[in-house]
């Protein structure tokens, strides 16, 4: 075979550091999670996804900043968040309340961990839809809730139910419908604004100041009941656009008729 003439590509011997490296860390607080849940540190759990959230939020606008982007770290990167927001929440959830549904009987103690293998499996589909809409989706909407969202959903529940006083066991009736809720969210079709397209200049509306304020205000005098309050009201805007979207859509294409009504009145 002539060495000459082959142009194959050669593969790729090094990996771009910085925007791994944030992934890493992302996989790394999702990984302490699970080590503190186990431990019954739930508070610490929470805020370890949280932070795993902000990792998985700055890798992909360093790779794009930078120019560093690879299929490579496209592929960690999903890796990463099944770990951080697929099987982590999924076990904080069965090892704070769910597994207490087992002191009813096996069906219950079934139905508990059935109820966390459900949310890791939709997360684990939302990401594999994901990856094969990469440049065929719109970027100004996601299509169904995005697995770092539904994430945060399950664990502001998590730390608003401990802010009031409240055990896993007190609520292990309502966390399976929280988990199943959000995992069924995660594979809907429902639109989700992306906020990966805002801002689109380096401009913003006056409004966003002061309303920044007030959200970190808010968020300083109460965490929990802030981020819980801030998840469902995202996780409700989802069925909203939608169906805003679909009645505008109706509106648009509804032909106009004559108001044969009207054309009485004033032919009387």
């Amino acid at each position: 075979m002539d060495t000459d003439t082959d142009t194959r590509p050669k593969p790729r011997r090094g990996i771009y550091l910085l925007p791994n490296l944030l992934t890493t860390g992302a996989m790394f607080a999702g990984f302490y999670a699970i080590v503190a849940a186990f431990g019954g540190h739930y508070p610490e759990a929470v805020i370890a996804i949280f932070v795993a959230g902000l990792f998985d939020g700055l890798d992909g606008r360093v790779a794009r900043l930078t120019n560093t982007q690879s299929e490579f770290g496209v592929q960690y990167d999903s890796l990463s968040d099944l770990v951080s927001f697929g099987v982590a929440p999924a076990l904080i959830l069965y090892i704070w309340s769910l597994r207490s549904l087992a002191d009813y009987g096996p069906a219950w103690g079934k139905f508990g961990w059935t109820a966390a293998f459900i949310y890791c499996a939709c997360g684990a589909l939302r990401l594999a839809r994901f990856n094969t809409q990469v440049g065929v989706q719109d970027k100004r909407y996601f299509q169904g809730l995005a697995i770092p969202a539904g994430a945060g959903l399950v664990m502001s529940y998590l730390w608003f139910v401990i802010s009031q006083q409240w055990t896993g066991e007190y609520v292990q009736f309502v966390t399976p419908w929280v988990a199943i809720v959000t995992g069924l969210l995660m594979v809907s079709r429902f639109r989700y604004f992306s906020f990966k397209a805002w801002p689109q200049s380096d401009k913003v509306p006056f409004i966003a100041i002061p309303l920044a304020v007030l959200i970190i205000v808010a968020l300083w005098v109460n965490p929990p009941r802030v981020l819980f309050a801030i998840a469902v009201l995202y996780a409700l805007s989802g069925p909203a656009l939608t169906v805003w979207g679909l009645r505008s859509a109706r509106t648009r294409h509804k032909p106009r008729g004559e108001d044969v009504s009207g054309d009485r009145g004033r032919n009387a």
